[in-house]
């Protein structure tokens, strides 16, 4: 099993579900986060003042996937989440020892 974190943009998220979906893959946790990369953030205006604004708003969706999901649901990630512009975000795959599904007790793929 594999743990998918991608990093997107906000108004991206129901197009990156939506396309998980399509490739049956079902759940994720979504968290707001904050931060930056090579864009290093922008100048905003605000009442007449100008500030940086360094850390941008982003969303990191935690997502499980079998083995043998992973790359299409990297590829799918990828296509729904892509701006083309700095700043569309990461994708970080991770090994997952194993999961166990609380209401159940089941324990591995099976708790997906």
């Amino acid at each position: 099993m594999k743990k998918l974190e991608c990093v997107i943009r906000p108004h991206k998220l129901e197009e990156v579900r939506e396309a998980l979906e399509r490739v049956d893959v079902h759940g994720m946790t979504v968290t707001e986060v904050r931060g930056f990369g090579r864009q290093k953030g922008h100048v905003e205006h605000y009442r007449g003042v100008e500030y940086k604004a360094e850390f941008q708003p982003k969303l990191k969706l935690e997502i499980l996937v079998r083995d043998d999901q992973v790359d299409e649901s990297v590829r799918v990630v990828q296509e729904a989440a892509k701006t083309g512009k700095f700043g569309d975000g990461k994708i970080f795959i991770l090994d997952v020892k194993d999961v166990l599904r609380i209401r159940t007790g089941e324990r591995g793929e099976q708790a997906l």
